[in-house]
């Protein structure tokens, strides 16, 4: 692992171990007083600015703000990372040919250069996930409420697939739809386009009566809370909210 506080204004030394690191294959991340443009299906330009460069081996190059989660520029896995001084600047580049693209950072002043290499893998092994939520309720559907009875699961419709389509202990045709983590208002909207596309594929009303007395179609939105406000929609659209974790507490 190379971590570099970056006092030489010619930039000659980050230079170096930025072609030190690529020759590695090391991860690299370089902080500092930078510009970023980029040039291919599009075009864009950020002004001078203290920012995030973070270099990865398997191409991707991602450059980040002090706001958010996401980089406000980026280049895909794939592409090459190239280094140079140019008219005393520090200048990195992260060029793909297909689509021909180009993220170019200068660098007026370098704080920090990182260069380390990432060992441990990329499995995942996810926790807590909306699969989980499914698999418990399959598992124990009187998680949902008594009498409830799975039927298919990411079933087909006009709005997307459902999460969990079955009948209540009534033969209520149900919708079921899983969060695994507190929602807002968003979720009720997700679970009502769903309930509307089953009650037009069974020609039910907005009453829930059709000509042939076929049953209302209900909908139940899984998750371990909700803010007030969706508390409020789904009570608005008489739907239902079961309170439940992706997995069971220890």
């Amino acid at each position: 692992m190379t971590v570099t506080s970056v006092h030489d204004p010619s930039h000659r030394e980050a230079l170096w171990e930025l072609e030190d690191a690529f020759g590695r294959g090391d991860l690299v991340s370089l902080f500092g007083r930078c510009t970023v443009t980029y040039e291919g299906r599009a075009a864009s330009d950020l002004g001078a600015g203290d920012r995030l460069l973070v270099l990865k081996p398997d191409g991707a190059a991602l450059v980040h703000t002090d706001e958010g989660r996401q980089p406000v520029n980026w280049q895909p896995p794939g592409s090459e990372h190239h280094a140079a001084v140019r008219e005393g600047r520090l200048r990195v580049r992260s060029t793909r040919s297909n689509p021909d693209e180009t993220l170019t950072v200068r660098f007026s002043d370098v704080h920090q250069l990182s260069a380390m290499a990432v060992t441990g893998g990329r499995d995942l092994d996810l926790h807590g996930s909306e699969e989980d939520l499914r698999t418990r309720i399959l598992e124990r559907p009187e998680l949902v409420e008594p009498g409830f009875e799975p039927r298919e699961t990411e079933r087909p419709s006009s709005a997307g697939p459902m999460d969990v389509f079955g009948v209540d202990a009534d033969g209520t045709p149900v919708v079921v739809e899983l969060k695994r983590r507190r929602v807002g208002p968003d979720a009720v909207g997700q679970l009502a386009r769903y309930v509307r596309a089953l009650r037009e594929e069974l020609g039910v009303t907005d009453e829930g009566e059709t000509d042939d007395d076929s049953p209302a179609v209900r909908g139940i939105l899984v998750a371990p809370s909700v803010t007030d406000r969706a508390a409020e929609r789904l009570a608005d659209r008489g739907f239902d909210h079961v309170a439940l974790e992706p997995t069971p507490e220890e």
